[in-house]
């Protein structure tokens, strides 16, 4: 199992939220800060908590907590808000308390907007790191491909890498363009033809990938004992419903898709609810 957590800091920047609160309390580790978070309406709600008032000073807490999440960089994460409190018993409704009585559950909040990376640098730092393994879908039995095979998946391969670089080209000019300020006049742009989507293998469909790790997740969880394993068992149902939400409209399990989804993220919360117990015993 800790195959699929040696890389947590490539999590963390793919934006998942597990992955963060991992890397946060092991930064607080010595200051006896707990932090827990959650996304809310495009908002990281970040919650820390210590024992005293004292081991929660605002404004360099504040700062501190923003320098670890730009180190970072979370794909899709720019808005946070920090709210701190006294350490108190395991809540999974946490973000709805505070929401109900903001003075009396809070000792302070302060939201905070992080800088964007350079696009360049970030596409290079994503290159350069390494490709994690994930045991559902490296262990799937692999066909050998046929000539036929091998000759379309190179072309969809050379299609794939010249659309990653326009579209790193196009971020980059956008992020030149924010820097100094630039303006420029609107300028048409040449209509592409739609590229048919290739049929969908069984061992890439994101419908039954998802089962696939729910099933493995469920008997695992009977088994887990340690933090790491249930932070483990949060990524892979973070996995599970990021694949649910990938099944298009159209398809015929769309809304069992949609059912799951939400299913799947009750299984993370409550997997970080018992990592943040086993946690808090230590």
């Amino acid at each position: 199992m800790n195959s699929t957590i040696n890389d947590i800091d490539l999590q963390a920047r793919q934006g998942s939220i597990a992955a963060i609160i991992q890397l946060l309390n092991e930064h607080f580790a010595e200051d006896g800060i707990r932090t827990r978070a959650v996304q809310d309406s495009g908002v990281l709600q970040l919650l820390v908590e210590a024992p005293t008032a004292d081991q929660l000073p605002q404004a360099s807490l504040v700062e501190e907590v923003r320098k670890v999440l730009e180190t970072i960089s979370p794909k899709g994460i720019t808005k946070v808000n920090i709210n701190s409190r006294i350490v108190q018993e395991q809540q999974l409704l946490w973000l709805d308390e505070i929401k109900r009585d903001p003075e009396n559950s809070l000792l302070w909040s302060e939201p905070v907007i992080l800088k964007r990376p350079n696009p360049v640098v970030r596409f290079w730092q994503d290159l350069r790191a390494p490709r994690q393994r994930n045991p559902f879908l490296d262990d799937l039995p692999k066909r050998q491909p046929t000539s036929q095979s091998a000759f379309w998946r190179g072309l969809l391969g050379g299609a794939s890498l010249v659309l990653l670089l326009l579209m790193v080209g196009w971020a980059t000019k956008d992020w030149l363009k924010g820097s100094l300020g630039a303006r420029s006049g609107p300028t048409a742009s040449e209509p592409t033809a739609a590229t048919p989507t290739p049929a969908v293998s069984p061992d890439q469909d994101p419908f039954v990938l998802a089962v696939r790790i729910a099933q493995q997740s469920v008997e695992d969880g009977k088994l887990a004992t340690t933090t790491g394993e249930w932070l483990d068992l949060a990524l892979r149902w973070q996995r599970a419903s990021d694949l649910m939400a990938e099944v298009p409209p159209e398809d015929g399990r769309y809304a069992i898709a949609q059912d799951r989804i939400a299913a799947y993220a009750a299984n993370k919360a409550l997997a970080l609810e018992e990592a943040e117990k086993l946690d808090g015993q230590k």
